[in-house]
């Protein structure tokens, strides 16, 4: 007499089953995908702990100043962190606005390495890693793009801190006593993440500790990128992956971008929103057509909580640095994401790198060391 199958196995054995099981199974993954970039920004924050401050109260010129920000993100592994010292230092009186806006251009830059980071896990299996790697560098090239545009302009008309001190005397008239609450997920990745980098870098010494972190995080972000677009490509079907794509790309993108904003503003990250990005790309459920203006409102996302945050201050260039950050954002999509034509470039400079990447896999690793490395060290050497 064959046994009898329980009913729990028989549901899970279902289509309907084998569904929400895989769902679970996504969610889990994509929590070890996050968790691993978590680690990963802690890892690098590690290695150039007490060399942050110190590198941007050295500047003495614009050029200098956008070096020392993209270094000293990359270091710390977060704009809003990076800005809070810039705020800092202004504050204190050490940095003068005109050369800490070039900082703040250079911070958003470096913000975008845990992304071109994560999307090389997937660099053996060519079809993921061309979507995960272009979705990444889009988002430094638009940045890039970007700086190339507004710092000339900036130092030419002083358009960005001008219109920032002009701001700053209208809202300084109300103050917002209370920051934020902390981001719920940013608190759910801490369950895993904190106990991780207390037990590495509390026991080791910061040369090993920081180096052994990236490895976890990557090991993490590995294994999650492989579960995540697996499961999503058997768990999204072919007229689901259209109603998104649709959703996200009606209206001219203003609907992504207003999704990026709003989904950053929850999490207090723009990290963890690109981030997500990445692995739905590579799965091929989100075009990176669409996942672009998702990637530009997390970039005015991630500024809204500084902002906020700096309208407590007591001195007020703390809210105009803050200001200028999201300013530069704003007029940076205003100027680049209309016009069709300009539109696309990031897209197919991030499409063609990756296709480069995939014919010689070191292209890979040579542009991210040369990006947010190599370049912002020579420039902080040579523009001391």
């Amino acid at each position: 007499m064959r046994p009898q199958i329980p009913a729990w196995l028989h549901a899970l054995r279902s289509s309907s089953g084998q569904s929400w099981l895989r769902a679970v199974l996504v969610v889990v993954a994509l929590y070890g995908f996050l968790v691993g970039v978590a680690l990963i920004e802690g890892g690098i924050a590690a290695l150039g702990a007490g060399f942050e401050q110190e590198l941007l109260d050295s500047v003495t010129n614009p050029l200098g100043g956008l070096a020392a920000g993209v270094l000293a993100t990359v270091l710390v592994q977060s704009s809003s962190v990076s800005t809070a010292t810039i705020v800092a230092l202004v504050g204190a009186g050490t940095v003068p606005v005109d050369l800490a806006v070039p900082m703040i251009m250079g911070a958003n830059i470096g913000t975008t390495i845990t992304n071109t980071l994560a999307s090389l896990a997937s660099l053996r299996r060519p079809d993921e890693f061309r979507g995960a790697f272009a979705a990444a560098t889009m988002h430094d090239f638009f940045n890039l793009l970007a700086v190339v545009i507004l710092l000339p302009l900036e130092l030419l008309t002083g358009l960005i801190s001008r219109t920032a001190v002009w701001l700053t005397g209208l809202l300084r008239t109300t103050e917002v006593g209370v920051a934020p609450p902390p981001s719920p997920v940013k608190v759910a990745l801490g369950w895993v993440a904190d106990p991780v980098e207390s037990f590495v870098l509390e026991g080791l010494p910061a040369f090993l500790g920081g180096p052994i972190m990236l490895v976890l995080g990557l090991g993490l972000i590995l294994t999650g990128l492989v579960a995540v677009t697996r499961n999503m490509r058997e768990l999204v079907a072919d007229s689901v992956e259209r109603a998104m794509n649709r959703l996200v790309g009606r209206g001219g993108g203003v609907v992504g971008i207003g999704l990026g904003l709003l989904v950053t503003v929850a999490v207090q990250s723009s990290s963890i929103t690109t981030a997500i990005l990445v692995p739905l790309v590579a799965a091929g459920v989100l075009t990176i057509n669409n996942a672009y203006p998702m990637t530009l409102g997390a970039n005015i996302g991630t500024t809204l909580t500084a902002v906020l945050a700096s309208l407590a201050v007591v001195r007020p260039e703390g809210l105009t640095i803050a200001l200028v950050h999201t300013l530069f954002n704003v007029i940076a999509i205003l100027l680049l994401y209309p016009v069709p034509a300009v539109r696309v470039l990031p897209i197919r400079a991030a499409r063609t790198l990756a296709a480069l990447a995939l014919r010689r896999r070191s292209l890979a690793a040579a542009y991210v060391l040369g990006v947010f490395i190599v370049l912002p060290l020579a420039g902080v050497l040579l523009l001391h």
